[in-house]
């Protein structure tokens, strides 16, 4: 066979071979990875989902948070707010030190700085939480500060997180909480419940807590934690010594008030590691169930009670956010 007709059988045999297996495209590619990746999950089915963890991870920073929550302002209503809140940062912080100092790797990402807002925000959320607590009941104060979570909801819909319905229903729900929560019957009258204002102060503060921590963990949640914690105890020493007001504490009384600062802390280091997996719309808001812990205690050891509505709105604001959880 002559040259010009090997060319001539050879250019037919590409036209063919072009025919039957057309050139690879993007979508192509993104089919056959996705194949792949189908593969690789059928040979282990048992592994568990990021968000999964995630959610555990937010749910023990609840009960952390909860727990601190309910031994803290106990601790203030005896020996006042600004001792309890300034050792039991200091007691955090030097808990979360030694771990973070021994990693090998300094922090280089900047996002970690946005611990210093979060940090400035939530000083004063507890600040107003303390004072709430120490004139209002625990079980009214909660729930209303538990309502922080619509913030960080309403920031991850305006980024992109997936709107539900059922998140939309959860923060009504949330809200009719608040506003049946907040009040007390007395004779005949209904009114504002004592540390209703302090409530609301402390959901909004604590609310614009989550987005920035939420942005810095994703940087490093064991840094993002301690940088938080050095800020916050720089903040709330600047409110002392600005406001002149008494921080002593006593030997006998500094163990309590450390484990409020360990059970602080671990439930910020909690949260924080689930925000490295998580949307900042679910794990805000499991996160921010930490009322039920608190209620739970105040009802069982402290013998708060409450009126008919007043329950209910316990009820509602914490079954609202678990609903745009579950959204």
């Amino acid at each position: 066979m002559s040259e010009p007709e090997n060319c001539e059988s050879g250019s037919r045999a590409s036209a063919f071979v072009a025919v039957v297996s057309p050139p690879r495209t993007r979508a192509d590619d993104g089919f056959r990875r996705r194949r792949r990746d189908f593969r690789r999950w059928r040979v282990n089915p048992q592994r568990p989902e990021p968000l999964s963890l995630s959610v555990v991870l937010a749910l023990a920073a609840s009960l952390s948070w909860g727990v601190a929550d309910y031994l803290g302002p106990l601790q203030g209503r005896r020996i006042g707010i600004w001792p309890v809140l300034f050792w039991s940062q200091v007691a955090g912080l030097v808990m979360l030190a030694v771990p973070t100092l021994a990693q090998a790797d300094p922090p280089t990402n900047r996002a970690l700085l946005w611990a210093v807002p979060a940090a400035a925000a939530a000083a004063v959320g507890l600040a107003a939480y303390y004072k709430g607590m120490r004139v209002g009941a625990m079980s009214v104060v909660a729930p209303i500060a538990g309502a922080s979570a619509t913030i960080p909801v309403a920031y991850g819909l305006a980024v992109g997180d997936p709107v539900t319905s059922a998140r939309l229903v959860g923060l009504l729900v949330a809200i009719l909480g608040v506003a049946l929560a907040s009040t007390e019957h007395r004779s005949g009258v209904r009114r504002l419940s004592a540390g209703v204002g302090l409530a609301l102060v402390a959901a909004v503060s604590l609310g614009l807590y989550f987005p920035p921590m939420h942005a810095a963990s994703r940087a490093g949640f064991l840094w993002a934690t301690t940088i938080y914690r050095l800020a916050a105890v720089t903040f709330i020493f600047a409110a002392i010594r600005i406001r002149r007001v008494d921080f002593s504490i006593s030997r006998a009384e500094l163990p309590l008030v450390a484990v409020v600062g360990c059970g602080d802390s671990l439930g910020v280091l909690l949260f924080a590691a689930a925000s490295r997996h998580g949307l900042v719309s679910v794990t805000s808001v499991l996160a921010s169930l930490y009322p039920v812990v608190t209620v739970l205690l105040a009802t069982l050891l402290l013998r708060e009670r409450l009126g008919r509505l007043q329950w209910l709105g316990v009820l509602f604001a914490l079954g609202g956010a678990a609903l745009v959880s579950a959204g």
